[in-house]
This record gives structure tokens, C-alpha cells and sequence, in this order.
């Protein structure tokens, strides 16, 4: 865990929950092990949106459905959202649980590969919600800029693995180091790039909140700190 225990519940303890239909969607999505963003990034993510009020969102990353629906929720009725997922056994139940909810008109799902998505997307958003393959995440960052406008925020979940990015390489599963060594040079990226203002924060499985501050952003790959 990023944080101890004892505190995370503490904190979870104090939240007062998304609505009946949101609570209900994210218990059973628990109880059936599909991933769902943590209480820390609903939060955070609610906070941010009440701050920025964007009207263009972009999530990468859709499973079932509940951040999208989290963030329709958490702003107002004149924001748009597009979210792309690949995963074919999840788009129908996210379709039908945007149409229970009554959000069809306000996010629009993209089925394809995010990579090949948002390479040939030409519109522009003020707010980019990253939550697909972790190891992608480097990848889809350079178009995730050019989609971004200047000013706006992108949110990345899950950048520090279960706090196995402080480990040594020779101490993280064989498996595992591809998607180690990768969020790891997501990260440097992200708090080296001029144009870009970063914090990295330990909510959930920890949090990068960035600021695009120029329109022009040049990436550096390669260096790793």
C-alpha cells in the first residue's frame, strides 16, 4: 500500500459517497473484481473537476463505465465526454450502464485501440483522465498533449505500483519491469518537460496531476532518474 492502512481507511471512512446508483455500481464491480478508480482518485478527481469546470473531457481507459459516470456527475450538464476502451466484454456493460444512468447524450465510447484512437483524434479537451495499460501510458502521452489545451489538466491513476517504483530493478518480478521501467520514465517525462507542471501524489495507487502551461511540448524520451 502507498499510504498505512489505518490512515486510508481513516480517510475512506470520511467520504460520504457518489449517489445510490454510483455506490451500487462500484459494489459490485468490487465484489466482482473489475476495476474501479479507488476513493482516493474519486476525490481527487471530483476536486479538480469543481475547480477546472471543463466542458471537453477525454478518459482513456472506460471498463464499466463508473469514472465516466463519476465525472458527468461531477460537472456540469454542458460537458461532453469521450472515453475509448478495447476491451470488448466490458463496452456493452459500460453502454448500458451510461444509458441506466441517463448519460447518453454527454459521453460518447469510442471502441478501439487508445494508441490508434487518439492518434487519428483531431479535437481538443480541457480535461484528460488516464486510466488504461500502465505500460502505455509513455506511449499515449505525446498525442495526449497535442489533444490537451493549453491550460488544461490530465490526471494519471496508478503511477506508482503499488509502491514497487521505489524498488530496485532486480527486486520487481521479471514479469513486471517492461511496465516498472516505462512508468518510471512516465513520471521523469512528466516532471521534466518544460511546458508541463507536475505533482505526484500517493492517493490510492498514487496520482499525477498536470498542468500543460505552453502550447508547444516537447517530450525527451530516454532519461530515467
Amino acid at each position: 500500500m502507498i499510504i498505512e492502512e489505518r490512515m486510508e481507511v481513516y480517510l475512506e471512512s470520511l467520504d460520504g459517497g457518489n449517489g445510490p446508483f454510483l455506490d451500487e455500481l462500484e459494489a459490485n464491480a468490487r465484489k466482482n473484481r473489475v476495476p474501479v478508480i479507488r476513493p482516493g482518485m474519486q476525490s481527487l478527481l471530483k476536486v479538480l473537476l469543481a475547480l477546472k469546470k471543463p466542458q471537453r473531457i477525454l478518459e482513456v481507459g472506460t471498463a464499466i463505465g463508473f469514472s465516466a459516470l463519476l465525472m458527468a456527475d461531477s460537472t456540469d450538464s454542458g460537458c461532453r465526454i469521450v472515453t475509448v476502451e478495447n476491451y470488448e466484454k466490458r463496452i456493452a456493460e459500460a453502454r448500458e450502464n451510461f444509458r441506466r444512468a441517463g448519460m447518453e447524450e454527454r459521453i460518447t465510447l469510442i471502441h478501439g485501440d487508445a494508441g490508434e484512437v487518439l492518434s487519428a483524434m483531431k479535437d481538443s479537451f480541457d480535461f484528460i483522465f488516464m486510466d488504461a495499460a500502465k505500460g502505455q501510458y509513455i506511449h499515449f502521452l505525446p498525442d495526449a498533449l497535442r489533444l490537451l489545451k493549453t491550460g488544461g489538466l490530465l490526471v494519471s491513476d496508478n503511477v506508482l505500483q503499488e509502491g514497487e517504483l521505489i524498488e530496485s530493478h532486480y527486486a520487481v518480478e521479471r514479469r513486471n519491469r517492461t511496465i516498472y521501467k516505462r512508468m518510471r520514465e512516465y513520471l521523469y517525462v512528466l516532471k521534466h518537460t518544460e511546458g508541463l507542471v507536475t505533482s505526484i501524489l500517493p492517493t490510492g495507487d498514487g496520482a499525477a496531476v498536470t498542468v500543460k502551461t505552453k502550447e508547444d511540448i516537447e517530450i525527451r524520451r530516454g532519461r530515467v532518474s
